[in-house]
């Protein structure tokens, strides 16, 4: 059964994220897994959960566009410009890095970023209230399924975790992974995960 988060919901997270802790959270697309993307030891407790490697990237989630934006001034007008097109939504977008923000989610690719801005829905529009980027990744060990309702929720994620929010179920398929490393200076871009947002859709708004 859906249930929307209250704000009491978010303030919990908030609070848990803040103390180094490690928390299920629903997003736009799966539930995710997530912690502050600048504390070390939540960020090894979250990729041990994933059974993944420091050195693998994973996306930085900002609940607003606007919060994104600021946190990344060093964005072109055109790359800027694609981002108001493309985000909130459920796609998670590449883009260079030449500031190298964020370095505990970029692993050994300090000059990529990866950015998540979901499109919160009734159920989930709690989460804007959340003003700090987190890192996440999606509640799953590498290589499964990831969870569409905490049924779903693997018993290590269960144990491991510190907080876990239930919405309900989800629409189920992960974000569609968008390069735009090249989109800048060349205007290209390509698709690296297929999801929710198809190719054809992204031709029109990128080109």
């Amino acid at each position: 059964m859906s249930r929307a988060l209250a704000a009491e919901d978010v303030e919990v997270f908030e609070r848990c994220l803040s103390v180094g802790g490690v928390a299920v959270f629903p997003s736009d697309t799966v539930y995710g897994v997530a912690c502050d993307a600048a504390q070390v030891e939540a960020v090894r407790r979250l990729y041990s959960l994933k059974r993944r490697g420091l050195e693998t990237p994973s996306a930085v989630m900002f609940f607003a566009l606007d919060l994104a934006l600021a946190s990344l001034p060093e964005l072109g007008a055109r790359s800027e410009a694609a981002l108001h097109k493309l985000l909130p939504g459920a796609v998670t977008l590449l883009l260079d890095n030449p500031a190298g923000r964020f370095p505990l989610a970029c692993g050994d690719q300090p000059a990529t970023l990866g950015l998540r801005v979901p499109q919160l829905d009734e159920r989930l529009a709690a989460l804007a209230a959340i003003k700090w980027p987190v890192l996440q990744s999606s509640a799953n060990s590498s290589g499964e399924p990831a969870p569409v309702e905490i049924d779903q929720l693997a018993e290590e994620f269960r144990d491991g975790v510190d907080l876990v929010l239930d919405a309900g179920p989800l629409s189920g398929t992960s974000s569609t992974i968008v390069d735009l490393r090249g989109y800048e200076l060349q205007g290209t871009w390509s698709v690296l995960r297929e999801g929710p947002v198809g190719a054809e859709e992204l031709t029109e708004i990128l080109g």
